[in-house]
């Protein structure tokens, strides 16, 4: 089972570079076993070109290496923040996407404007507060999980399951590592037309609710209708 873990996490991270969402080594992505109480990420470090699968680190909630003979990334108690804080999360992802991370830099949310983006995010994809002084020079990846789970005291992950760090980066999120790579791909593109629409329309107007709601609902809704029934 865990040999299957290290599999599904191995394959989210060498779908980043697939799909244009890292540059370098900038970015990561881990699956969880809630059950065990432990998931797999890419190790520190490790280019895309050369990851095995068996490279896979093992860690538990608290973010201790439970099997692996290489580093852990280094953003793992990030990951086990975000695991720990949203109990519906199985997969987490991290990259450096640039339309994103722009975004992000600049300490700005990306707007809903268009039914792509309410696709997927049932409203805007928030941007944390800056880390403290303090939060930096401490525990810094643990303050980075924890700054993300406050900014969520008043939204729900599994409707907004993505995030901007501020100047530093996106996070998405979903019951798989895979749905997680998915939600991070929608991240980036929602970010790069957001970018592009408020060029040509700086001053556009919010989006209908009516709309918002019927694009999420028909693919995440009680009733939802995109797709092909699973057997």
């Amino acid at each position: 089972m865990l040999t299957e873990l290290k599999r599904e996490a191995f394959e989210a991270n060498l779908a980043l570079p697939v799909h244009g969402l890292v540059h370098l080594n900038f970015g990561n992505a881990s699956a969880l076993d809630r059950r065990r109480g432990i998931f797999a990420i890419k190790p520190s470090g490790v280019a895309y070109r050369v990851l095995r699968a068996a490279d896979m680190v093992l860690v538990d909630l608290e973010g201790r290496t439970v099997e692996g003979r290489l580093r852990a990334s280094s953003d793992t108690p990030t990951h086990a923040v975000l695991y720990r804080a949203f109990a519906q999360v199985g997969g987490v992802v991290h990259t450096h996407s640039v339309h994103a991370a722009a975004f992000a830099q600049a300490g700005r949310p990306i707007p809903l404007l268009g039914t792509t983006h309410a696709d997927f995010f049932r409203g805007p994809v928030p941007v944390t507060r800056e880390l403290t002084r303090r939060e930096i020079a401490g525990a810094y990846e643990i303050e980075t999980g924890r700054v993300i789970a406050a900014t969520f005291r008043r939204l729900d992950p599994e409707q907004v399951p993505g995030v901007l760090v501020s100047r530093h980066g996106p996070f998405a999120w979903g019951p798989t590592a895979a749905t997680a790579v998915e939600n991070a791909v929608a991240l980036e593109l929602c970010a790069r037309l957001a970018a592009a629409t408020l060029q040509l329309r700086p001053r556009l107007g919010s989006f209908p609710a009516p709309l918002l709601d019927r694009h999420f609902d028909r693919k995440h809704g009680a009733n939802a209708y995109y797709g092909q029934r699973q057997p």
